[in-house]
């Protein structure tokens, strides 16, 4: 099944209405420097330790990591919460759509779409290199900027947040130029 734009951002914002109501507002970049954390831990085991006189109850070296009184520390000693199972449940979710939309048949969406096409050809390498050159360079904005779409546009809005409204903004002032000019159309 292939939604069109008002489909799929209708079901998106329910979703986000749905999280902000019934848990919390969505915002998954934060989860990129658990994630980090995480994995520095597993080298560093000092890294982030318990401690009864933090706020959260775990502290750590790195000045990130203890801020709010060591509320990431806590994340990345006890990574499943809410956030962290949200982030690897849309991966999980990618990856189930593309593998259910494969093996329908449906080609209306395809691995590399005619835009990109016409503008770097038919190579899947390319794809993936401008790809993930691209969700580096999102995501090294949105840790700048304390935050990314989904925190800061996406729950941001729904909250009516000035901030949220001129994440917007910025977003697509910024995004809509750059897609002419890379896609010269």
């Amino acid at each position: 099944m292939y939604w069109d734009w008002f489909k799929g951002g209708s079901a998106l914002g329910i979703a986000f209405l749905l999280a902000v109501v019934l848990v919390k507002p969505i915002g998954v970049s934060t989860q990129f420097v658990i994630l980090d954390g995480i994995i520095g831990d597993t080298v560093n085991d000092t890294l982030v330790v318990e401690d009864k006189s933090a706020k959260k109850g775990y502290s750590s070296s790195n000045a990130y990591l203890n801020k709010s009184g060591g509320k990431y520390a806590k994340s990345v000693a006890r990574p499943l919460n809410y956030s962290f199972v949200f982030v690897l449940s849309m991966i999980l979710g990618g990856l189930l759509g593309r593998i259910f939309q494969a093996k329908t048949g449906n080609d209306k969406m395809k691995q590399i779409p005619e835009v990109h096409q016409r503008r770097f050809g038919n190579n899947p390498v390319m794809r993936a290199l401008i790809t993930f050159a691209g969700g580096f360079i999102v995501l090294w904005g949105a840790r700048l900027a304390g935050g990314c779409t989904s925190g800061h546009m996406m729950s941001g809005m729904m909250q009516t947040s000035i901030s949220g409204y001129l994440f917007a903004l910025a977003a697509f002032a910024i995004a809509v130029p750059t897609a002419i000019i890379i896609y010269k159309k």
